[in-house]
């Protein structure tokens, strides 16, 4: 199938990413450990991704494509390059006055979203010169992510899906050059800096070679433009709602001891791998595809692409929350635990990722569940999820990690268990849809992927009983990473002989899938 060649081509980009990111992370951890630096460091990057994340993969993302992939199908190349040009000069123009306008007010910016840094002229002062570097990796990153989404409508998935790999290589080549900069932090910042601009021009050669061609315009307030504001409204609201979360957990984090910050982001990276593959992946991939089909009224076509991707999320998204939940802390000892990353630091880190995988299947699946609704360009009732599961999240948060003393890890499982609300809420609003109407072989594979899984997890969990002894007593790190390698690579083995065995993938479906690439 067209959805699973194009997904596993995303995936297989974005495991690259990943691999490159992990490489970083470990170099951070070693280089920045957890305290004050790392702690202003984590802010200053966290706050131009979350415009970004509004801006450029939130709202624009799924109100352009679903527009663009329109156009394109009922229109011609040549009207969509119109749209694509205009997009562009109307996204350039207002994000450049906005990112003028925050580097201005950035002291009283991060007031706002960490107001625990106030006590802490170290911190606060690190964060305010460090966030000023970052931000306007905002502006370039909007910009390559428009390109990336007409890449995506013409069925071109590899060159922004290869993006995030710019980015994990310019930082680890910031953290090498780190001692030309007065510390790690800064160098990290200007690396984040340098990634906007690789990232930007990578993207625009790639769509210059199927035929795009970029022209400064002067923006236009067309009606398709109007359009795009009109569904970006709600949009921006249910992204910049949904990202709160961030912003609350960062907030509430704040007001922790020092270290905890760096906690929820040392645990998020290692829960963002399977999350970043599958939900990327199936994000990317199934948009501009379920968008055209809707729009051709190809409704069977619909429902099996809906079918396979949810399908699809379930089999790589509840392994690897098993996984998380049920090895956490062999994962972060052998990846993290070096240099300023101590012991205590890889403890409490592997209950806040604990806490994260709880809600792991539930935020894989919501990227189907929400692009069913973008596909037919209603983008207002993921907000009003969006809205009840925010207000779920900082309540929780507040309560587990502040009135019950969980700390970061408390924030970690309000993330986790709001992210199953958010399931929840969208299921219901899709039940009786077309598009969403599950059919028979989703819902005979549906079991065997948990027995599966929990034949998985038994494994795991003996494995690492089994060792636990070993691992505690010897320390050398070439025996922890050979331990670590087979004891994910005795789980996956007994994962997917499980999946054949109960029939949920056949030997003659990758063979068909390999023999199709080949072609």
């Amino acid at each position: 199938m067209k959805l699973i060649k194009a997904m596993a081509t995303v995936a297989g980009i974005t495991a690259v990413s990943r691999v490159a990111g992990f490489a970083r992370d470990i170099l951070t951890a070693m280089f920045l450990g957890a305290g004050p630096v790392a702690d202003a460091f984590f802010v200053a990057l966290k706050l131009p991704n979350f415009f970004r994340r509004v801006t450029a993969e939130g709202a624009f993302s799924v109100s352009f494509v679903p527009l663009y992939s329109e156009t394109l199908e009922r229109e011609g190349l040549t009207e969509a390059r119109v749209f694509a040009n205009n997009a562009f000069a109307m996204m350039l123009a207002l994000l450049s006055l906005f990112t003028l306008a925050a580097l201005a007010a950035m002291p009283w910016i991060i007031y706002v979203i960490a107001p625990g840094f106030g006590a802490d002229p170290v911190r606060y002062d690190l964060a305010v010169e460090l966030t000023r570097i970052t931000f306007p990796y905002l502006l370039l990153m909007s910009l390559t992510a428009l390109l990336g989404g007409v890449l995506n409508a013409h069925d071109r998935f590899a060159p922004f899906a290869f993006a995030p790999v710019i980015f994990n290589g310019s930082l680890i080549a910031a953290l090498f050059m780190s001692g030309f900069a007065e510390n790690a932090g800064y160098a990290m910042a200007w690396g984040v800096f340098a990634a906007g601009f690789l990232q930007f021009f990578w993207l625009l050669f790639s769509a210059m070679r199927i035929g795009f061609q970029l022209k400064f315009v002067r923006p236009k307030l067309t009606p398709r433009i109007r359009k795009v504001f009109r569904l970006m409204g709600p949009g921006v609201i249910g992204a910049g709602v949904m990202h709160i979360n961030l912003f609350a957990d960062l907030i509430i984090a704040s007001l922790l001891p020092a270290g905890a910050i760096s906690h929820l982001y040392y645990a998020d990276r290692l829960n963002q791998l399977p999350l970043g593959i599958v939900g990327i992946a199936v994000g990317t991939a199934l948009l501009p595809m379920l968008s055209r089909a809707i729009a051709s009224g190809r409704a069977e076509e619909a429902r099996g692409l809906f079918n396979r991707a949810l399908e699809v999320c379930l089999l790589l998204g509840l392994p690897a929350a098993a996984a998380l939940l049920v090895v956490p802390h062999q994962l972060i000892s052998v990846l993290f635990e070096r240099g300023a990353f101590e012991a205590e630091d890889a403890r409490v880190t592997g209950f806040v990722l604990m806490g994260y995988a709880v809600g792991m299947p539930a935020y894989i699946c919501v990227k189907v569940l929400s692009t069913a609704f973008w596909a037919r360009q209603d983008t207002l009732t993921p907000v009003k999820v969006a809205v009840a599961t925010t207000l779920l999240n900082i309540v929780l948060a507040l309560v587990l990690s502040l009135g019950l003393e969980f700390g970061a890890a408390g924030i970690a499982l309000a993330t986790g268990i709001s992210g199953w609300l958010q399931f929840m809420l969208l299921t219901r609003r899709l039940k009786g849809t077309d598009v969403a109407r599950l059919d028979e072989r989703f819902k005979n594979n549906v079991p065997k992927i948990v027995l599966s899984v929990l034949l998985m997890a038994f494994f795991l969990f003996g494995f690492s009983v089994f060792f636990n002894d070993t691992f505690e007593g010897l320390r050398g790190p070439l025996f922890q990473i050979l331990a670590l390698a087979a004891l994910v690579g005795g789980g996956m083995i007994i994962y997917g002989g499980a999946v054949l065995r109960t029939g949920v993938l056949s030997v003659s479906d990758f063979r068909r899938y390999f023999r199709r690439q080949r072609n």
